[in-house]
């Protein structure tokens, strides 16, 4: 067994600039606070983070976060699926870091791997590219988004970059309420932050006007891509549109990190023409951030999804049928 720990994997990380931030120890260690515990394998040029989900009665199941990294993932995957006998998990989930027909997913599928019929991470997403000047930028752009970035200027909106995680928490709340979706903890938000802004892979930025606070994001980098996770707001001011300025400057930020593309993090899963035909009468789950995000004028790409190795069927089947019984309790 190729395991390692995690000063060992963060070595290895260090040569692969541009593995997914999911993939990272700080990642595994926020994780670890809320029910999950990280392992790592190497194996050749490719290695894995896998997060395994503690369950009642000394069971789990593994998952692999937008991995594995690297080349040459035959042996690594026979190692994960040890590793998950070794751990009693039933069942292996893959998540690629990849787009939808890409070679990984491919390869998944010669090792006894099956599409799987959950989802973790969003499907589909928007990603903005960060090349050329900030002109360049503005032009690819809805015109009432340019619209909304230059008003939030004129209406005095200031950006800042803050530490104030409690605040963050407390703009969550109010959009979790106006919005009618779920929100983490609070305790969730503060070890997301602390954990990677201490290695300045994560950044608050808070919208003010007359420094009174109105909105803010959270948002994390790695090599050459940005990710936009987290944003709030309140009910205050709204009209001096401070969410566009937000995503302006987080872009800016994403740029002095060294960021090539910047990924908006989760758009309805429908074809575009769908996402034209609807996103104005519809506000349900991800369309109402649809409507915001479609205007940054990004271009929208499908992950390969997820991917499944059943290790023990009938606990499987079991895991299966309570899932699906929590599910119809809570419709």
């Amino acid at each position: 067994m190729n395991s390692v720990n995690k000063e060992k994997w963060d070595t290895y990380l260090d040569l692969k600039p541009n593995a997914h931030i999911l993939q990272t120890s700080a990642w595994g260690a926020f994780k670890q606070s809320h029910m999950w515990y990280p392992k790592y394998l190497l194996a050749g040029d490719a290695g894995a983070q896998i997060l395994f989900r503690r369950l009642p009665l000394g069971l789990s199941f593994g998952y692999i976060p937008k991995g594995p990294v690297g080349k040459n993932w035959k042996k690594i995957i026979l190692e994960a699926v040890s590793l998950c006998k070794q751990e009693n998990a039933f069942v292996l989930y893959i998540e690629p870091d990849e787009w939808e027909n890409e070679n990984g997913s491919t390869f998944l599928e010669t090792q006894g791997f099956d599409p799987s019929p959950i989802s973790i991470q969003p499907r589909r997403t928007m990603v903005l590219s960060l090349t050329g000047n900030e002109d360049e930028w503005l032009k690819k752009m809805k015109q009432k988004t340019r619209y909304n970035i230059r008003l939030a200027r004129k209406k005095d909106i200031v950006i800042k970059q803050s530490k104030d995680i409690e605040l963050f928490n407390e703009l969550i709340k109010v959009t979790g309420s106006r919005d009618k979706f779920g929100i983490h903890t609070a305790q969730y938000y503060n070890n997301v932050f602390k954990l990677f802004s201490n290695n300045q892979d994560c950044m608050l930025l808070i919208a003010e006007y007359n420094e009174i606070p109105l909105a803010g994001i959270m948002v994390f980098a790695r090599g050459n891509r940005a990710w936009y996770f987290y944003g709030a707001s309140n009910n205050l001011e709204r009209n001096r549109m401070p969410t566009y300025l937000l995503q302006w400057e987080a872009m800016r930020w994403a740029v002095s990190r060294g960021c090539t593309e910047y990924d908006l993090w989760g758009i309805p899963d429908e074809d575009q023409d769908s996402l034209e035909r609807n996103f104005i009468s519809r506000s349900d789950g991800l369309w109402g951030v649809y409507r915001f995000k479609r205007g940054f004028g990004g271009e929208i790409k499908r992950t390969a999804g997820v991917y499944q190795k059943v290790i023990n069927k009938p606990l499987y089947a079991v895991y299966s049928i309570l899932t699906k019984m929590r599910k119809a309790q809570a419709q």
